[in-house]
């Protein structure tokens, strides 16, 4: 056990080597984040000036703001396994990891949390810094580190989600389609566009029964409205869908490994 958990310790800190000799790169990118907050801020100056009311469901301007602003930054650290694992397939390099001396998919669990939490961090520092220039340091209390208590269990609900649908490769090879499918899903019932609350009551009442709000929802809101959420309890329902989701991926991965023996692959 203690072997297993050095070889990716070593995984992880070469990831994060690689990751930080391209943080020029992700903090170019970032500079559309700053773009779609700009549409935003707009977009949402103008909801609430119509309103003409200072509160929506609960969320002030600014916290909705605030709460786009950490979903955003979440959702623009996610690098696509689908093209990961494409290539891999395409290139016959799955063979030779599959050959490796620790588990496929712990190795791309430990280099993916590496890079996000890169990502991530580069994406925070250019969105609180136009946070801050547009509203002021924020008020967030607790709810900073609330964040990012719950930001691992969001990078690991997303990897599951993204995995399960990237080892779709060992069958069809294409999978970017069905990781499409998935954003979408993800920037609509799972919470980017807006909190859930501002849904109607019956689409409100699906969304608790699906992963995606353990993906942006439950960390945007844990962040931006401390006071108002039950840490325990989203947290239970977060670590309830990686277990899940862990037996569909280990699944999946035990099928898609015996039809690339069949083949030859």
């Amino acid at each position: 056990m203690r072997t297993k958990a050095l070889k990716y310790t070593a995984v992880g800190r070469i990831s994060l080597r690689n990751h930080f000799a391209y943080v020029y790169d992700f903090l170019v990118r970032s500079i559309f984040l700053v773009v779609v907050m700009y549409i935003f801020i707009q977009l949402w100056q103008t909801t609430f000036q119509g309103e003409g009311k200072p509160l929506i469901e609960g969320y002030s301007f600014r916290q909705i703001i605030w709460y786009i602003l950490f979903a955003e930054s979440l959702t623009m650290a996610f690098p696509s396994l689908a093209i990961r694992i494409e290539e891999e397939v395409k290139s016959g390099d799955v063979g030779y990891k599959l050959m490796k001396p620790f588990s496929y998919i712990g190795y791309h669990y430990v280099s993916y949390v590496s890079e996000v939490y890169v990502r991530l961090a580069v994406n925070f520092t250019v969105g609180c810094t136009l946070g801050i220039a547009v509203f002021g340091f924020p008020s967030f209390g607790m709810g900073w580190a609330g964040f990012f208590i719950m930001s691992f269990g969001s990078i690991t609900v997303n990897f599951l989600l993204g995995m399960t649908l990237a080892l779709c490769a060992f069958w069809v090879e294409e999978t970017r389609g069905l990781e499409f499918v998935y954003n979408k899903l993800l920037f609509t019932v799972g919470g980017m566009l807006m909190p859930l609350e501002l849904f109607p009551e019956a689409l409100q009442q699906v969304c608790k029964w699906l992963p995606f709000q353990a993906v942006l929802y439950f960390s945007a809101k844990t962040a931006v409205r401390w006071e108002d959420v039950d840490l325990v309890s989203m947290l239970a329902v977060q670590w309830a869908w990686v277990t899940g989701l862990v037996l569909v991926v280990a699944w999946v991965y035990r099928r898609g490994v015996r039809k690339l023996n069949v083949n030859g692959g």
